[in-house]
């Protein structure tokens, strides 16, 4: 039987017949060790192994190209063709560079930066001393917030999630009502509302409605009480539950994926009030786990789940159990996002302002805005990226995109081969790198080091070193490289880092991959944006904690202060982030990537979609309690649709 946990409190939890639900931020022990975090006990030992000087390339400006004389009889095989084409790409992405800043200087050099040297003594070396303080802008204290006519979210404690790191929802009972139950525990009548006695012409005083997220690592289902005393439904509370493990997990057994949902459904049993179980609506979507299997195994477990569903007193949709859309996963963030924080729906007007959300996840990173073109001749293009949204009497034409291979783990692979190929290149014309060579990088923060493998040729592990070359400089230089936004740049680029081709920009304006995306700054020039997962999860702990009435809005410029600060090492973080507490430095010793994490960030969105430095963004994890994530604004979807009662 799965394991399954809930936050709700003992004296609600369900018969004995089910799991005993737990608390949902209670960590579930694990044979396997955090991919996110460094684990030097697998690394050789440094006290016994000195660096060697990379070769220098010659200066960009240089006219010739000098190879070794032993390197000339190869210069037809395919890996030196190969190099030699790839080493003409970085001179000219090198000069170009070079040309914004005014400057000549060695290829290494710009790339990891004028200080970077290597000793022959053994590594790692002394961290350097902080700039000076008028060198750093400080993000400090936190703005006052913009948005002052918004409820404030709750500000839980934060629950990483033992296989991903991102935080885990901290509460499985909760309301953004600021009047009445706010728990299904506080709830007298949960059949009833206190917030009207009679509905909206044609709907029931209450609605339930059931959505099940059938993820990766686990499933978890939500139960939400609506009431419907506006023209929308209005939230009243959310029962939250999850089990272990996923649906995946199950890829030979359908019908024990589909008994793993129990846990879940006995818990929506418990809270849903008989009478009212029969026009609750049930949907399950499934995510990144099915997706990764084959196309009979997930068939197989869909309809296995159906059925089990269907023994149960609730109403399952038509169509309701399926994997998700990336499409339809970006636009319910969306909704809900914007629902909680009042922007649409019953209480929002014509003139309010939409949100923009940008969800950052572990292979991709999506982005949901709605577009205001300056002149009436001008519109969205039409494509897979316009998304119509009919809800609570608008009408919404969004943008919405999920752009694959930019999100935190494709991003570090990415930085790593090209960093790796740079390295190895350097090496008199490059021979391969062997397994466990050192390797200087300058995204991982100064004096750490970690075990990567690289995707070259072939694969190898090597150690990446932070050494006296991490810096904010040096990996925005790499990062820049690898997001390069010029088409031609980009391609060479991408087929190095990622052994895939880049696509060509045909409809203007493109972000990334080719991708059209509209102008953020023409068309999105003063709305809100909201930055979820891993943007909370690497920039939430490093700032200090927000009272209670206040709102987390910061300049972008923020993601740089902070990046150059943990790329610098542990002599930054004792200076910077040791008010913030043990676990913070804890956090920051054991995550050397978390340099190139906030690199990476500040670039998607500088360089990326091109925002500027001080314009404001809002992290969060909940609002007014809720969760912020797809599950309820697919739960608002399905209540837009029409119900059908079961008798």
């Amino acid at each position: 039987m799965p394991r399954t946990t809930s936050s709700s409190s003992p004296s609600s939890s369900s018969s004995s017949s089910s799991p005993t639900p737990s608390s949902s931020n209670s960590k579930t022990p694990s044979t396997d060790p955090d991919p996110d975090r460094a684990h030097t006990t697998a690394l050789p030992s440094l006290s016994l192994m000195a660096p060697r000087r990379p070769h220098i390339l010659p200066r960009i400006d240089e006219p010739s190209f000098p190879l070794p004389a032993q390197h000339r009889r190869a210069l037809c095989s395919p890996s030196v063709i190969r190099r030699l084409l790839f080493f003409s790409f970085i001179a000219c992405v090198g000069l170009w560079m070079l040309g914004r800043g005014g400057r000549k200087e060695r290829l290494w050099d710009y790339y990891a930066g004028e200080e970077a040297h290597y000793p022959d003594s053994p590594l790692p070396p002394t961290p350097p001393s902080m700039p000076e303080p008028d060198e750093v802008v400080s993000y400090l204290p936190v703005p006052v917030p913009e948005y002052e006519d918004l409820p404030p979210p709750d500000r839980p404690p934060i629950s990483y999630d033992e296989e991903d790191g991102l935080p885990l929802p901290s509460s499985s009972s909760s309301s953004p009502q600021t009047t009445g139950p706010k728990t299904y525990e506080d709830d007298p009548d949960p059949s009833g509302t206190v917030h009207c006695s009679s509905p909206v012409s044609g709907k029931s005083i209450v609605q339930y409605a059931l959505m099940l997220d059938a993820g990766s690592q686990g499933s978890r289902i939500h139960v939400y009480k609506f009431h419907n005393c506006l023209s929308s439904p209005a939230l009243e509370w959310e029962v939250f539950v999850q089990t272990r493990p996923g649906l995946s997990a199950y890829a030979s057994n359908a019908q024990a994926a589909a008994e793993s949902l129990d846990g879940l459904m006995q818990e929506a049993v418990r809270v849903v009030p008989e009478k009212l179980r029969g026009c609750t609506p049930v949907a399950v979507k499934a995510t990144a786990g099915l997706r990764l299997l084959g196309v009979e195994e997930s068939k197989e477990i869909l309809l296995a789940v159906e059925r089990r569903l269907r023994e149960y007193p609730f109403q399952v949709i038509d169509n309701g159990v399926v994997i998700m859309d990336g499409k339809d996963e970006g636009v319910y963030a969306w909704i809900t996002a914007n629902y909680l924080l009042g922007t649409i729906g019953s209480s929002a007007t014509a003139s309010h302002s939409t949100y923009a959300v940008l969800d950052l996840g572990g292979a991709s990173t999506q982005i949901v805005f709605e577009p205001r073109f300056p002149t009436p001749d001008s519109a969205l293009e039409e494509g897979d990226h316009k998304y119509t949204l009919h809800f609570s009497g608008r009408t919404h034409s969004l943008y919405q995109h999920s752009y694959l291979g930019y999100g935190t783990m494709q991003a570090r692979r990415h930085v790593h081969n090209l960093v790796g190929f740079m390295w190895d290149f350097a090496k008199e014309g490059g021979r391969g790198l062997h397994e466990f060579e050192l390797v200087g990088n300058p995204c991982l923060a100064r004096g750490t080091q970690k075990l990567v493998e690289l995707e070259l040729n072939d694969k190898v592990n090597v150690t990446m070193l932070g050494a006296d070359v991490g810096s904010f400089e040096g990996c925005n230089r790499v990062v820049e490289l690898v997001m390069a936004k010029d088409a031609y740049v980009f391609i060479f680029t991408f087929a190095i880092v990622s052994n895939r081709v880049g696509r060509i920009c045909h409809v203007k304006p493109c972000a990334f991959n080719g991708v059209y995306q509209p102008s953020i700054l023409d068309t999105f020039q003063t709305g809100g944006i909201l930055i979820l997962s891993y943007f909370y999860d690497r920039l939430t702990p490093l700032l200090p904690p927000l009272s209670a009435d206040s709102v987390r809005s910061i300049p972008i410029s923020t993601f740089a202060d902070l990046a150059e600060r943990v790329c610098a090492g542990p002599s930054s973080w004792a200076e910077n982030f040791s008010h913030l507490g043990e676990e913070v430095l804890s956090e920051l010793e054991g995550r050397p990537e978390w340099c190139l994490d906030l690199t990476f960030q500040h670039a998607l969105l500088r360089l990326g979609y091109e925002f500027g430095p001080e314009r404001k963004v809002r992290t969060e994890k909940q609002v007014g309690g809720v969760e912020l994530g797809w599950a309820l604004g697919a739960a608002l979807a399905m209540l837009d649709g029409e119900l059908v009662c079961r008798i």
